[in-house]
Parts: C-alpha cells; sequence; structure tokens
C-alpha cells in the first residue's frame, strides 16, 4: 500500500515538474499584451518607459536643459540663497570683491560657485571628486591640480568630511596667495573647537568667527587670513 502511495507521489511530483516548465516556456517566448508593438504610433503624452517590454534606449536630456530643470526647482533655488547671503557678509566686509579669484573645494552640485558669481564675482574655480558640469571640475581637493598662489579666496563647507583634513587644509593654503582669505564653514561649536580647527591651519590667523545658517543649518563660519609661509 505505502509502495502504491509513493510511486503516485513521485508521478504527481513529476506531472507538476512538466507542467511548470511547459508554463516557464509559454511565458518567455510569449510577448506580454502589455508592450506595445514597435510598428504601433508614438503618442506624444506617452512617458517613458511605454511597457516592460519596451527594450529601445532611454532617452536622455541634453545636459543645458538638465540643468536648467534642477537649478528652477525650488530646493536649488533655497539652497543657492542661503549662500549668497552667507557669502554676502564677506563683500560687506571688504573680503571680497568683483575681481577676487575664487576657488570652492568639495562643492558638491555647484550652489556655492554659481552664488559666488550670483553676487558678481567673475573668476569662480569649484572642484569635487565627482563633476557637475559647467559649475564644478572633477579634482580631488587633497591634491589640487592648481600652483601656488593662484587664488585670493577657498572656501569649503565640508572639511569635517575630508579623508585627509590637514592635507585639505595645506592644499587650501597653497593654492591661496599671501594675505588672501580662507574659509571653512563646520557645524555649530565653541572655542575650543574653533582653536582645534584653526591648529590646521599653520601658514594662516583667524580673523572673523561666525554663527550663521547655512542651508537650513546652524554652522560656525572661521575666516583666516594666509601668512607668509615660514622659509
Amino acid at each position: 500500500m505505502e509502495r502504491n502511495v509513493e510511486k503516485m507521489l513521485n508521478r504527481v511530483s513529476v506531472a507538476f515538474l512538466i507542467i511548470g516548465a511547459v508554463i516557464m516556456v509559454i511565458m518567455i517566448l510569449q510577448t506580454p499584451k502589455t508592450c506595445i508593438s514597435p510598428e504601433a504610433p508614438s503618442k506624444p503624452h506617452t512617458h517613458f518607459p511605454r511597457s516592460t517590454c519596451d527594450s529601445s534606449p532611454r532617452q536622455h536630456l541634453p545636459l543645458p536643459k538638465k540643468n536648467a530643470r534642477i537649478w528652477s526647482s525650488r530646493a536649488w533655488k533655497s539652497r543657492l540663497s542661503s549662500f549668497s547671503s552667507y557669502f554676502l557678509r564677506f563683500r560687506d566686509l571688504g573680503y571680497l570683491q568683483n575681481h577676487t579669484k575664487a576657488l570652492c573645494l568639495s562643492a558638491g552640485a555647484g550652489h556655492a560657485p554659481m552664488a559666488l558669481s550670483q553676487i558678481g564675482l567673475a573668476d569662480v574655480t569649484a572642484v569635487e571628486l565627482v563633476d557637475s558640469i559647467p559649475l564644478v571640475k572633477r579634482a580631488d581637493p587633497h591634491n589640487l591640480p592648481y600652483f601656488d598662489d593662484v587664488f585670493d579666496f577657498a572656501f569649503t563647507a565640508h572639511l569635517a568630511e575630508a579623508l585627509f583634513p590637514w592635507r585639505f587644509v595645506e592644499e587650501m593654503e597653497r593654492t591661496v596667495r599671501r594675505s588672501g582669505f580662507c574659509v571653512v564653514a563646520v557645524d555649530e561649536c565653541g572655542g575650543d573647537d574653533v582653536r582645534d580647527i584653526a591648529k590646521l591651519f599653520h601658514n594662516s590667523k583667524v580673523v572673523d568667527v561666525a554663527n550663521v545658517t547655512l542651508e537650513g543649518s546652524k554652522r560656525t563660519s572661521i575666516l583666516f587670513k594666509v601668512q607668509d609661509s615660514p622659509k
């Protein structure tokens, strides 16, 4: 009796396996009903993807149109306005002029360089590990591809994320001319933390510390004036 039951179960299992295999082959070979025929006329209102079986390549927006869409967004405008207000303070204090050659390190998508350009600076360079053309070029902030004393003003809001902060600061000081300025915006902090950050700047002295709001967060802004390098 048990042998007969076992044989029957084996036959049932084999039958199910065969049926499953047949169904899978049919599903692979049969065109889904949701597919749109390649010969079908295109519809302007149909957005990509038209169906799960549409194998046509994804259409990419040209870079100018892509940037225009990003830059017109509410989020972009809000962050840009925050950076513009932040930099206007330095212009009002006389540390920024229209002829100032500025450098933004770890510039992300480019809010800071765009803000500097908007307040009147004609020569703004920005670098990041991943470029965001046309605002940000690809370069390692720890090893900048620029000669010594090229810039008048350098800024970063991402010193805390630097892999080697001392090297990051060293490159800022190297590329900024004597009597130029380096600015860092860090999470809001007090005197001891400011002194620790200042120790990274071997060739600069602190000339201004202020608590500010940047990108909706409370930050501490530290302005350094670059001194003559020790010989």
